[in-house]
């Protein structure tokens, strides 16, 4: 960023002021610094922002984000994004930690085994969707897959709590677009969870910056859309 703002003063000075000092300090939109950080990283994740994502990443451990936390955030990122667009992130977070000196691999945080990944896949889906769920991975074996890898695998583990995975499910889809029934879905299970219309109105906030508004107009309006729902 140094360089540009010997490059680019006038843009970096408006840039930062907006990014840095106006955005996070909005009145009634202002999260807790760790929950804001959880939520950019996740959203340069889904807009695929890796520059900038190294660059948030250092402010992000400083704010208190773990280094079991943001591994967490880049392993559920490998479902709603895919492995081409996920792994060079993981990279980039081990090249940051091992620089910080932590000692990699990190405790595990894994609760289930390759036995009852897909029954308890099914609870957590249960738990944040419903009843209607513990059926919905017979429909066929992407849902089965849905239920024993995406929730299986990622959602048990320890690190972050449902209310948090779930949080930074929605900025996945927030910020890479196009997603937006998948995006009012999670917003509901967001609900579900206990983060409401007015926390994810300031996620959504706190995020613009990294991925514009057009595609923040559009996730606030599936916010607005699961809640009348």
């Amino acid at each position: 960023m140094e360089n540009l703002r010997k490059t680019d003063p006038e843009f970096m000075e408006r840039f930062e002021h907006f990014a840095f000092e106006e955005v996070p300090s909005e009145e009634g939109q202002q999260l807790d610094e760790p929950t804001r950080y959880m939520a950019i990283l996740a959203t340069l994740l889904g807009c695929q922002g890796l520059d900038a994502f190294k660059l948030m990443l250092p402010k992000a451990l400083d704010a208190g984000l773990t280094p079991v936390q943001v591994k967490e955030i880049i392993y559920q990122a490998f479902d709603y994004l895919g492995m081409g667009r996920a792994w060079p992130f993981l990279n980039a977070a081990n090249e940051t930690l091992t620089q910080r000196g932590v000692e990699l691999p990190l405790p595990s945080q894994s609760t289930t085994t390759m036995e009852d990944r897909l029954e308890k896949g099914i609870e957590a889906q249960a738990e944040i969707f419903g009843g209607r769920m513990k059926e919905a991975w017979k429909a066929g074996h992407v849902n089965r897959w849905l239920a024993a890898n995406c929730f299986g695998d990622y959602y048990t583990r320890t690190g972050l709590t449902l209310a948090q995975r779930e949080m930074i499910t929605f900025c996945f889809l927030a910020a890479q677009g196009g997603c937006e029934p998948q995006l009012t879905s999670h917003a509901k299970g967001n609900m579900n969870m206990g983060n409401d219309k007015e926390f994810l109105i300031r996620v959504v906030s706190q995020c613009l910056p990294y991925i514009g508004y057009p595609r923040s107009l559009n996730a606030i309006a599936c916010v607005n859309k699961a809640a009348e729902q």
